[in-house]
């Protein structure tokens, strides 16, 4: 495909050469066919995405969630009918002769959990903590309130406990996430940068090596140099060798039959539908019943389920999830040979697809092909490796890392010396401070300066009570519940609970704020990255503002929509949300579009690193920010994702009480980036060679 300007350099007559009516017709139909491209990719993307998660996860609850029930026919089949009873379609209940038959269940993952009911008048609970954690507060959850109901002593038991290096049991989640990246992410770039690369006889072997550089890293990075992984090496190596290779062939085939859109498919099945039914972060028995079926054989459940079995369940269940991926690779090599047949027998002279992306950098296209081909190997590979190493980092080891809390006590004097003698026994966990005003501490934990408060009983209350704040974060609140109920156990004292800002029915989890917020920032991303490789002519600062300011309004009626009529996930609130969506996705455009100006398609790589591989785990939204290292406290109060997530939590649950903060945030994000994007303008302005023609002044029209 050839490139000429509409313009003929002054001094030379039109010719033969000069574009005909309809090369200029064609030109500019294309033309508005990469505009359109700007506004149909992001929505295709963004509304895939967010919509499947929101529709699968934001009000998780059990759903025919397999328990068997154990002990005496009679009385086993009672506590059976009872269960049933209470939610028919919560359970699936199976009565079995033994409470051996009902522990095999469980270590196979064939149930959930199970209770075996003995004739001593009580009842153990067996659960698999390394199946997923979720999953077994569930099964405890629904069991606990019958056996107790029914006059039982209850007895717990972990039958696969997760290991203190992996207490959140995310290691074989996010390995899973990373490996599946590595399979469908390369191919999509490689097809506009390198199509050559896409002939089976050198895909292929690129693939293999690849997958085992891949592998190696993940295995390194989770091992060695985090801990979260010990042992089981070869066994390791060879899932997560696997796993690419299978994803990559299906990525490769898919690359072959949809070009630059196979992207799409590829996350449809890898990410939207593969992640909640991976029954990785979340039980499948929590989402709707279709999970459950696409948890047999998508490669994403697959990988993560062999990576669990050899790490905790003994190789139990290995072989079918391996079987999985190889069915999967060896029908897609297939599949791939079979396309290459049709295509030459169509087309014996037919050449490499055409090359949309020259360059991956703000420079020219790379002289010699292995510069080319370093920098596109380098692109995913630093993709994979800071997802899996940020993300995984931060989040394995969940604990509270001086969460403030308010200790309440009649005098202040009581209560100093009550936060002296809590801090012995929590050194570091929390950081507490003395008040002796309830009224002042529930207005702390109101705006969210604090997690909690709790407070004393006294001689008017002979009961102690915690003061918390659901919305604000589920996961802080179930830790100082927890801890505080211990606290209160150990004074002998009766303990209450006041929750602030309970979560509704719709957001159970307390994770739609961060949803919604991903849509915001990932579309704002999408604009800068799809619009600079797919029309790079609309990315001049003119004509870029309105487009994006467009765009923007765009998104967040997109993004509000599927969150609120289309999934149910929130619930009014349009006005608000729907002007910080457009803020939001703005100035993510701005700062996304700077860092192209700066490093080209290679500006993804910082873009999302900041964007999201930092700004989740600093966001506050699924896990609390005083859960995770340090340094993504500070980052919350830094980053747009952050911003983003506690918007739209101060709107839908405390009266939009701080947007303001947030939209600042947001402003400075936007100011500083459009002025750095008009000083590289002016900087490359003056340097670009009179009489010179940039590509965003060619027009396409072969």
């Amino acid at each position: 495909m050839s490139t000429s300007t509409l313009e003929q350099p002054t001094g030379e007559p039109p010719g033969d050469g000069e574009p005909s009516e309809a090369d200029l017709a064609r030109a500019r139909k294309e033309e508005i066919g990469r505009y359109v491209a700007i506004f149909v990719m992001p929505f295709l993307m963004v509304g895939m995405m967010i919509t499947g998660y929101l529709a699968a996860m934001h009000a998780p609850a059990p759903n025919n969630m397999p328990i068997a029930v154990a002990g005496s026919t009679e009385q086993a089949v009672q506590f059976a009918r009872t269960l049933e009873d209470a939610d028919p379609d919560a359970v699936d209940v199976r009565v079995v002769s033994t409470a051996d038959e009902a522990r095999d269940l469980v270590f196979s993952r064939e149930v959930a959990g199970a209770v075996s009911l003995s004739d001593t008048g009580s009842a153990t609970v067996y659960t698999a903590g390394a199946a997923g954690a979720s999953q077994s507060s569930t099964v405890t959850g629904l069991l606990a309130p019958q056996v107790i109901g029914q006059g039982l002593d209850l007895v717990a038991e972990d039958l696969a406990p997760l290991p203190g290096n992996d207490t959140a049991g995310l290691a074989a989640m996010f390995m899973a996430t990373g490996l599946m990246l590595a399979g469908y992410m390369p191919w999509s770039i490689t097809l506009s940068n390198s199509p050559e690369l896409l002939r089976t006889r050198r895909a292929i072997p690129l693939l293999a090596g690849w997958s085992a550089l891949i592998s190696a890293l993940v295995w390194f990075i989770a091992g060695p140099v985090l801990g979260a992984i010990e042992g089981h090496t070869a066994a390791i190596l060879g899932i997560s060798w696997l796993a690419v290779f299978a994803v990559g062939s299906v990525q490769l085939f898919l690359t072959k039959i949809f070009g630059p859109m196979a992207v799409l498919v590829g996350m449809l099945f890898i990410m939207v539908l593969g992640v909640p039914a991976s029954n990785m972060g979340m039980s499948i028995y929590t989402l709707p019943s279709l999970y459950t079926t696409l948890h047999a054989f998508l490669p994403t459940a697959a990988t993560g389920e062999a990576i669990r079995s050899v790490l905790y369940f003994d190789g139990d269940g290995l072989g079918s999830n391996v079987l999985v991926l190889v069915i999967g690779a060896v029908v897609a090599l297939a599949a791939t040979l079979g396309v290459d047949a049709i295509k030459r027998k169509r087309n014996p002279d037919g050449g490499d697809p055409e090359i949309t992306v020259a360059s991956l950098t703000a420079g020219p296209r790379p002289e010699r092909n292995w510069v080319r081909y370093l920098t596109l190997g380098c692109f995913p590979l630093a993709m994979v490796v800071m997802m899996f190493s940020i993300m995984l980092g931060a989040m394995y080891q969940p604990a509270p890392r001086e969460m403030p809390v308010i200790v309440v006590a009649a005098t202040m004097e009581q209560a100093e010396q009550s936060v002296a003698g809590l801090e012995q026994n929590m050194t570091g966990l929390f950081e507490l401070t003395a008040s002796d005003s309830v009224d002042e501490a529930s207005a702390a934990v109101a705006d969210r300066s604090v997690v909690a408060a709790y407070v004393l009983p006294s001689v008017e209350s002979p009961t102690a009570t915690l003061i918390t704040s659901q919305a604000a974060g589920m996961s802080q609140q179930q830790v100082v519940a927890m801890t505080f109920e211990q606290v209160s156990a150990g004074m002998q004292v009766p303990l209450t609970t006041e929750d602030l800002a309970p979560l509704p029915d719709s957001d159970t989890m307390g994770t739609v704020t961060m949803y919604v917020a991903m849509g915001w920032i990932m579309a704002g991303f999408m604009l800068a990255v799809v619009g600079n490789s797919a029309a790079p002519a609309a990315m001049r600062l003119k004509k870029l503002l309105p487009i994006a300011a467009g765009f923007s309004v765009f998104m967040s009626l997109v993004v509000w929509v599927i969150a609120d009529p289309l999934t149910g996930a929130l619930d009014g609130h349009f006005l608000q949300l729907f002007g910080t969506g457009i803020v939001a996705i703005f100035c993510t455009a701005m700062f996304s579009t700077l860092l192209t100006r700066l490093f080209g398609m290679l500006a993804v790589i910082p873009a999302v690193a900041i964007l999201m591989f930092l700004g989740v785990p600093a966001s506050n939204g699924a896990m609390s920010v005083y859960m995770s290292p340090e340094i993504f406290r500070v980052l919350h109060d830094i980053l747009p994702m952050p911003a983003a997530v506690e918007s739209i939590r101060s709107i839908v649950y405390f009266g939009a009480d701080a947007v303001g903060t947030h939209l600042v945030t947001f402003a400075i994000w936007g100011v500083v980036s459009l002025l750095g994007v008009i000083a590289i303008d002016i900087v490359r302005g003056r340097k670009k060679p009179e009489g010179s023609v940039t590509a965003e002044e060619t027009v396409d029209v072969s």
